[in-house]
């Protein structure tokens, strides 16, 4: 039996526990790549790149704590919408951010209580490019 790499096989994981996600987009909208990928890379926006690499040859330093965004192509737009929307519903002792959901939430600063990081719009937005990286 071949064993799978360590990535490989948290992501194996990761969606038997996701089931189908969030299916559908939210509040109807549609993703753009072109500003899903500009909200990535802002680490004012998404803040993304504080713990994610990618292909983003123009940012110097990206993080290292989370796997390369490359490896959320794999993903169906459902998983990837459920890990934005609320990651801790996939692993409880995520670190990452909820980027929609705002209740229920632990040690959150004052300056984002009961706001979502990024928008409808913008979820669907970073959704899009991240499948564009298959």
């Amino acid at each position: 039996m071949r064993l799978l790499p360590p990535l490989v096989a948290l992501l194996v994981a990761a969606k038997a526990l996701a089931g189908d996600g969030i299916p559908t987009p939210l509040e109807g909208a549609k993703g753009d790549p072109q500003r899903g990928r500009a909200i990535v890379a802002d680490r004012q926006a998404g803040r993304c790149l504080l713990c994610h690499s990618g292909p983003f040859p123009e940012e110097r330093f990206q993080g290292d704590l989370a796997p390369d965004l490359r490896s959320a192509a794999r993903l169906s737009a459902a998983e990837i919408r459920q890990r934005l929307v609320d990651p801790a519903k996939i692993n409880p002792q995520t670190i990452m951010p909820s980027y929609y959901r705002t209740q229920g939430l632990n040690r959150v600063a004052p300056a984002f209580r009961g706001k979502p990081l990024l928008n409808a719009q913008q979820i669907e937005d970073v959704i899009a490019y991240l499948r564009s990286l298959k």
